[in-house]
């Protein structure tokens, strides 16, 4: 695996758009962009992939785990790729492996951790969406976390973004989940 470069982000939130306080919530995303070893041209065989986004997520969720001031309640994963990729090698990246990784940092996670991937050119932004790790249908955690990275991805690499917050949406004002009538 060759890592080019590791951005995290941190974004803490004390009050909503209006003005009005809210308990803060503090996001953090890691993003790692890696050479994509399967660019420009197809490939059957994603192995390599899946074990580049293990690789990264052992050896960087647990670091991002210790950067919240609270308890990890939220997750999301995505992968940018460059214009050289494919989307296929972005969901090799962050889908068979990784969340074994993302799980073990924060101490469990029962719920699907939300996933986006997209192809993408130097610059491109991608939203990471996050839920709560334990409750899929807490409407409240349902949430998302802009990335990008400003020289990423060049045509041959990935950005691999991880993304966890200590809380959901600011002053949610949306139920709490379907209701079983």
């Amino acid at each position: 695996m060759h890592k080019r470069r590791i951005v995290i982000i941190r974004d803490t939130v004390f009050t909503d758009p209006y003005g009005i306080s809210c308990t803060p919530v503090t996001r953090i995303a890691v993003a790692a962009v890696t050479k994509n070893p399967l660019a420009n041209g197809y490939k059957e065989d994603l192995a390599e992939l899946f074990d580049t986004g293990a690789a990264l997520g052992e050896s960087l969720m647990g670091e991002l785990a210790t950067m919240l001031p609270g308890p990890s309640v939220s997750y999301g994963k995505a992968a940018l790729v460059g214009t050289g990729g494919d989307m296929e090698h972005g969901g090799a990246l962050i889908h068979p492996k990784l969340g074994k990784y993302m799980r073990a940092a924060l101490g469990g996670g029962k719920a699907l951790i939300p996933s986006n991937v997209k192809i993408g050119a130097v610059g491109s932004r991608i939203d990471v969406p996050l839920g709560h790790k334990d409750e899929a249908w807490s409407f409240a955690h349902f949430d998302t976390m802009t990335v990008s990275v400003p020289d990423a991805p060049l045509p041959e690499e990935i950005v691999m973004i991880m993304a966890i917050a200590d809380g959901g949406r600011i002053n949610p004002r949306v139920g709490d989940g379907p209701t079983t009538k």
